[in-house]
């Protein structure tokens, strides 16, 4: 499946792991794909809130595809931490390490949180879909090497992500809700 117009929407993303899992929740129930075309560019990320800077790097990206495009910014957010280290975890993750992080708090809740921003091109304004998965902070279970997947347990599941069969993980996940909510919005704009 693609766009009405017949030009193909960009993923620019450089995570082979994120775009795996992409395409898989974009696959529909029977089976047709909502194509993407993967476009590895390296875009600046601006200090600011998940929100923020979905909308800068989707502006970014339209300008460098030319087109319809897609991104994605991702933030693990703690309560002991009132949010930290939110979009900024992949530099806490590299200076703390996962099973130091929450030492000394009692709370060990968090949430994972995606947004997604399209935009139809270089001229649009980007339009954002997020989607929030609430859960616990655990020691590291599973196995695959997908971020913090290994410490991200959902509520109301006994597994991390790391230990779910992906089609499972994908139908609870933050990525799969903001993902449906944009696909959404596709489907009743006449876009796909």
């Amino acid at each position: 499946m693609s766009l009405n117009n017949g030009a193909k929407l960009s993923f620019v993303t450089g995570n082979a792991n994120k775009l795996k899992e992409v395409q898989a929740i974009l696959l529909d129930s029977q089976g047709h794909l909502l194509e993407i075309e993967p476009k590895d560019y390296d875009l600046p990320e601006i200090q600011g809130t998940t929100q923020e800077i979905a909308k800068e790097k989707c502006r970014a990206a339209a300008r460098l595809v030319n087109g319809p495009c897609i991104v994605e910014d991702t933030a693990l957010c703690f309560k002991a931490m009132n949010g930290l280290p939110g979009p900024y975890i992949k530099f806490f993750l590299r200076e703390v390490g996962l099973n130091n992080m929450l030492v000394g708090f009692s709370t060990k809740e968090a949430w994972a949180l995606c947004t997604f921003a399209y935009s139809s091109g270089p001229e649009a304004e980007p339009i954002l879909f997020e989607g929030r998965t609430d859960g616990t902070i655990v020691p590291a279970r599973g196995t695959g090497n997908f971020g913090w997947d290994s410490i991200f347990q959902a509520e109301n599941t006994s597994q991390t992500y790391a230990e779910m069969d992906p089609l499972e993980k994908n139908k609870i996940s933050h990525r799969y809700r903001a993902l449906n909510k944009m696909r959404e919005y596709l489907m009743s704009e006449n876009v796909i």
